[in-house]
C-alpha cells in the first residue's frame, strides 16, 4: 500500500482540481472538518485510521471523475460508525442525497458471503437493487478495491474471505454495470489469494506463451497498424493478453488444461473515430486474416444490457503470425465506446454535461441492467428482489425484509423468541413506534422482555405472513388448555347424538386416527383444532378406528316421507329445513348453534346457496333479509 496523496484539506483540493472535479469550496471544507473531528482517534476494522481509509477509497474513486455529492459521501461514509451521528443528523447537515448515499454505502459494505442465507446471485442482485443511484454501487466497489490493498494487514482467513467476496460478488457486479476497468483491478488482486496454486500455474503457462509468441505478436501488431494506415484509416491499436482470472474461469467452463487451447487468449483492440470506420476496419481485417466461423458478434447494433458496444471477431494467420493454431480475438470500437467500456454506467457523469438528462439516462440504463438480469455465468436468474429492503443488525448482519416491514417483522425474522419477547426497538439510535416503516440501510436494535408477552394486536402490524404464522401458533399454544376443552365438548356432543361412549381421560377413542397411532399430545392437537374451528368434530369421528361400523353411512341429504323436510349435515350438525329443495348448511360462528345446549333455530340463505343456521335469539338475525330466512329445526323437533 503506497503513501496516500491526500493528508490535508489543501491536498484534497489539489487532487480534485487535477482530476477536474467541480466542487463548492465552503461545503467541501465543512465536510473535511466534520470528518476530521468525527474520525479522530477512530480506527477502521482493517486497523487503519478511519481518515486514512476514507482517503484511500477517495483515491480509487477519483479516476471516475465523481460529482461533488459522491465525493462528500465518500468522505463521510464512516459517520454512522461514530458516536452521536445518525442518518437524520446527516440529512440535516448535508442534505437528503448524502443521507441516501451514506445509508446505501453503509448497508452494502456489510454484504458478504460469510454466514450467508441467500444465493450468491441474490447477493449480487442485492448490490444493484438497494439503490437506483449508481453512485452508491461505485462507492462500494471502490471501497472493496482499496480493501484489497490492505490485505497484507489481515489474517490468512480474513484475506481469503475478503478476496472471495470480491471474486464472487463485487467483481461480477462491476462487470454487469460495464465497469470493466474496475472489475479487472478487483480480480487481479483477489485471484491469487483465493486460488494461489491455480494463479501460479496460469502465470507459468502465460510466461511460456509470452516467450514463444511474444515477438510475433508484437510484430503482428505493427504490421496490422501499418496496413490499416495504408488503407486510409487512422487507428489506435493495442495487443493484449486475456486476464488471469478470466483465463481460469474459461478453462474451468471448457475443461481445458492449457491456456494455449483458448480461442481468445490474445486480443487486438482497434480504436477508431466513427461507427462507419468500425465496419470498414472489420472488412479489412477479414481480408488480411482468416475469420473463424461463428465467432463474430456485433455489439454496436445490439449492445449488451450494460451499454457495452464493440465489434468482435476471431482471426487466424494474421500478418507476422504463421502458426495456424494461434487465434486472436479482435475488438473494434470508437473512442467513445472504448471509454464507456472501461467505465461502464459510471461513464455518463464523467462527461462534461452534468444535466438532468444525463442523470435520467444513468437511471434508465441501470434499470435496463436490472430488468435484463443477465447473469455473468450465463445461468438464468429466477429470484428477483423487487419490493424488498435490506436493514442491518447492530453487529452488521444484513436482514432482508419486504417493503413496508416493521421492527416487529425484523425481530421475528431474526428469531421467533426475539419476536415473541419484543419490548421496543431503536432505529438508527432512536426509539420508534411499533408501526414504523423500515427503510434501506436502517440499523435496527430490538430490546426484549425476560419472558414472552405478545399481543394479538400485533397481527395487524406484522407485514410478513411467516411472522404472523409464528405469532398465531404461540397465541394458540398459550390458549391450548381452553381450546382442548372446547374441542372435547364438541366431540362429546357428537358422540351423545349416536349414543356412543364419551371421551375418557386418556382420549382412548382418538388413539388410532387415519390408520396412525397417536401420542397423547397428538390427540390433544386434534381436539385443539376442533376447539379453534379449523376442523369439525363429526368428520373426525369417521376417521377413528375405534368407531368403525358404529356410525351411520354418510349421506349428503335425506328426504322425509312427506317430501317437505330436508336433512342436511354441515359442521358436525344435522338440521331439517322447510321446503323441498336440498340446501347445504353451516353453523353461524356468532352464536354457535351446534354447541350444547341446543335451542330453537333459524336459517338465512346466503348468496352462494348455503343456509347459515343461527340460534333464534341471535342478534345477527335482526340485520337479515326476511325474504332469505327459512325455518330450521333439529330432527324430531319439527
Amino acid at each position: 500500500m503506497g503513501v496516500l496523496k491526500v493528508q490535508t484539506y489543501d491536498s484534497l483540493v489539489e487532487r480534485m482540481q487535477s482530476a477536474e472535479v467541480t466542487y463548492d469550496a465552503k461545503r467541501l471544507f465543512q465536510v473535511w472538518k466534520t470528518a476530521q473531528e468525527a474520525y479522530k482517534d477512530e480506527q477502521h476494522w482493517t486497523g487503519l485510521p478511519l481518515m486514512e481509509h476514507t482517503m484511500g477509497v477517495f483515491e480509487v474513486l477519483l479516476p471516475y471523475k465523481p460529482d461533488e455529492d459522491t465525493v462528500v459521501a465518500c468522505i463521510l461514509h464512516h459517520l454512522l460508525q461514530c458516536k452521536g451521528w445518525t442518518l437524520t443528523d446527516i440529512e440535516e447537515c448535508f442534505g437528503e442525497n448524502i443521507r441516501e448515499l451514506v445509508s446505501g454505502l453503509h448497508l452494502l459494505s456489510h454484504v458478504t458471503l460469510r454466514d450467508r442465507r441467500r444465493s450468491v446471485e441474490d447477493l449480487r442482485l442485492m448490490l444493484l437493487t438497494v439503490s437506483d443511484d449508481i453512485r452508491t454501487v461505485l462507492l462500494v466497489l471502490c471501497d472493496r478495491s482499496f480493501l484489497l490493498e490492505c490485505l497484507p494487514r489481515f489474517s490468512e482467513e480474513d484475506r481469503k474471505q475478503v478476496a472471495q467476496d470480491v471474486l464472487q460478488l463485487f467483481a461480477p457486479v462491476a462487470a454487469r454495470l460495464g465497469m470493466y476497468k474496475l472489475r479487472y483491478e478487483l480480480e487481479l488482486r483477489a485471484f491469487p489469494v483465493v486460488y494461489p496454486h491455480d494463479a501460479e500455474r496460469i502465470s507459468e503457462q502465460l510466461a511460456q506463451v509470452e516467450k514463444q509468441y511474444g515477438r510475433s505478436l508484437a510484430d503482428a501488431t505493427k504490421k496490422l497498424e501499418k496496413y490499416l494506415e495504408n488503407e486510409g484509416v487512422h487507428v489506435s491499436l493495442e495487443m493484449r493478453q486475456k486476464k488471469p482470472y478470466s483465463i481460469f474461469r474459461k478453462m474451468q467452463q471448457k475443461s481445458l488444461t492449457q491456456v494455449k487451447q483458448l480461442y481468445d487468449l490474445f486480443a487486438v483492440r482497434v480504436v477508431v473515430q466513427t461507427d462507419a470506420e468500425c465496419y470498414q476496419v472489420l472488412g479489412l481485417l477479414h481480408k488480411v486474416g482468416r475469420p473463424v466461423a461463428n465467432r463474430f458478434k456485433d455489439y454496436i447494433a445490439f449492445p449488451k444490457p450494460n451499454g457495452y458496444q464493440s465489434l468482435h471477431t476471431t482471426l487466424a494467420l494474421l500478418p507476422g503470425m504463421e502458426d495456424e493454431s494461434l487465434f486472436v480475438e479482435v475488438q473494434v470500437r470508437t473512442v467513445q465506446m472504448h471509454h464507456d467500456a472501461q467505465y461502464g454506467v459510471a461513464a455518463h457523469w464523467m462527461y462534461k454535461e452534468h444535466g438532468s438528462a444525463v442523470r435520467a439516462l444513468q437511471k434508465v440504463q441501470l434499470q435496463s441492467v436490472l430488468s435484463s438480469q443477465q447473469s455473468l455465468e450465463g445461468e438464468e436468474e429466477t429470484n428477483a428482489l423487487a419490493d424488498h429492503i435490506f436493514v442491518l443488525t447492530p453487529s452488521g448482519e444484513v436482514v432482508e425484509l419486504p417493503e413496508g416491514a416493521t421492527p416487529l417483522d425484523f425481530a421475528f425474522q431474526l428469531h421467533t423468541d426475539l419476536g415473541l419477547s419484543f419490548r421496543s426497538a431503536t432505529v438508527n439510535g432512536s426509539i420508534v413506534p411499533l408501526d414504523y416503516r423500515l427503510e434501506n440501510g436502517d440499523i435496527v436494535e430490538v430490546l426484549k422482555r425476560k419472558t414472552p408477552q405478545p399481543s394479538s394486536q400485533w397481527m395487524q402490524l406484522l407485514k410478513m405472513a411467516s411472522s404472523r404464522s409464528k405469532l398465531k401458533r404461540f397465541l394458540y399454544a398459550q390458549d391450548r388448555p381452553r381450546l382442548v376443552a372446547e374441542g372435547r365438548e364438541l366431540v362429546n356432543i357428537e358422540l351423545r347424538k349416536y349414543k356412543l361412549p364419551l371421551l375418557d381421560a386418556d382420549l382412548s377413542i382418538l388413539r388410532i386416527c387415519d390408520g396412525m397411532v397417536l401420542t397423547m399430545s397428538q390427540r390433544e392437537d386434534l381436539l385443539m383444532k376442533i376447539g379453534q374451528g379449523s376442523e369439525r368434530a363429526l368428520p373426525l369421528l369417521y376417521r377413528l378406528k375405534a368407531l368403525e361400523g358404529m356410525l351411520p353411512v354418510k349421506a349428503s341429504s335425506k328426504r322425509s316421507q312427506d317430501g317437505q323436510r330436508i336433512q342436511g349435515k354441515k359442521n358436525g350438525a344435522q338440521f331439517e329445513i322447510e321446503g323441498d329443495v336440498p340446501l347445504p348448511t353451516r353453523c353461524a360462528k356468532c352464536c354457535k348453534p351446534a354447541e350444547w345446549p341446543h335451542g330453537l333455530l333459524m336459517g338465512v340463505i346466503g348468496r352462494n346457496g348455503v343456509v347459515v343456521v343461527h340460534r333464534r335469539e341471535c342478534g345477527m338475525l335482526r340485520h337479515a333479509n326476511t325474504e332469505r330466512t327459512v325455518r330450521v329445526w333439529w330432527p324430531n323437533n319439527g
